[in-house]
């Protein structure tokens, strides 16, 4: 990036809306976020920008509702310094952004009923490849103002384990972005924002001092209509591996009807780009009530709130 001094001076100014307009126009114009090959299409819509508190005790309790070896904030930008944690002074701030996919790419995926449309593939796929170079950009942009920041997710600490209820990470995303208040879990562990479940989630730690934005969720699962009491069973009636219940997300069995469809079946490759494999069908993501929405606002603009019973359907 050219650092020119109006760009500093709107840096000092305000960095919170400064990095927030920043993440905008990069989605809104790098080429990366179009697929060349389908007429330029455009895979994310605008992205929601939002900020976490980097000591929110949050991220303390993540080492035990996920596991011991998930990192902290402080610990993700001490291990890619090479510092100890008392090396790194002052409040940290964690910038989270929900990327939402185009419209057209949901419409796509809704029609499916077993595996991926070859568009919600190709986002999910080279969509990341984007998301990557976002996380890139927003750290060179931190460091170039003079400021430690780091992507956990490029980092190569960053590891995927796996237990008997399936795959985790030591940097979760989607949990920083809970911090963040950006919106809450889901029934088939999809996270629920005000533009809807279907999306990519990217953040960056810095040691740049932020506002932190109000996180307003009553519960880990609130923006679920399952969770408030309605019975709704649209992402388990569209989950083709049988994966999703009442009772939650399976992700064993979900990752391996993945697996099946998505490297074993050379018939259902045809037609995608080689380098696309199948790394998620998405069809609980579409075609259900919080595809592009939060539900639950959309119940309160309806005056439907009232005597809706909050029973949650997990501890």
């Amino acid at each position: 990036m050219n650092l020119t001094p109006t760009v500093a001076r709107r840096f000092q100014a305000n960095p919170a809306q400064f990095l927030e307009q920043e993440i905008k126009e990069f989605v809104r114009t790098d080429p990366g976020n179009r697929l060349p090959f389908l007429d330029d299409y455009v895979m994310w819509s605008e992205p929601l920008v939002r900020f976490a508190d980097g000591d929110d005790p949050l991220f303390t309790q993540y080492k035990t509702i996920i596991a011991p070896t998930h990192l902290t904030p402080r610990e993700a930008l001490a291990q890619a310094y090479d510092k100890s944690l008392d090396e790194v002074q002052g409040r940290l701030a964690v910038i989270s952004w929900i990327l939402p996919a185009a419209e057209e790419t949901r419409k796509s995926n809704r029609a499916e009923r077993d595996v991926p449309s070859r568009l919600w593939s190709h986002t999910r796929w080279y969509g990341e490849e984007f998301n990557e170079k976002l996380r890139e950009y927003v750290v060179e942009l931190l460091t170039e103002m003079g400021h430690m920041a780091v992507a956990p997710f490029l980092q190569p600490y960053f590891k995927v384990f796996a237990n008997e209820n399936g795959p985790y990470s030591n940097w979760s995303e989607r949990h920083a972005a809970y911090v963040a208040g950006h919106g809450t879990f889901s029934l088939s562990d999809g996270f629920i924002t005000e533009a809807g479940i279907a999306h990519r989630v990217g953040n960056v730690v810095t040691d740049l001092e932020l506002p932190a934005s109000p996180r307003t969720a009553t519960g880990p699962y609130s923006n679920c209509l399952f969770d408030v009491g309605v019975n709704c069973r649209a992402c388990i009636i569209r989950c083709p591996a049988d994966a999703i219940s009442e009772k939650g997300h399976d992700k064993i069995k979900c990752q391996q009807y993945l697996n099946d469809i998505g490297y074993s079946s050379e018939a259902l490759k045809a037609g995608y780009v080689n380098e696309t494999s199948v790394a998620g069908c998405g069809l609980c993501q579409t075609k259900v009530p919080c595809e592009f929405q939060n539900p639950i606002t959309k119940l309160k603009r309806k005056k439907r709130w009232q005597g809706i019973q909050v029973i949650p359907h997990k501890a």
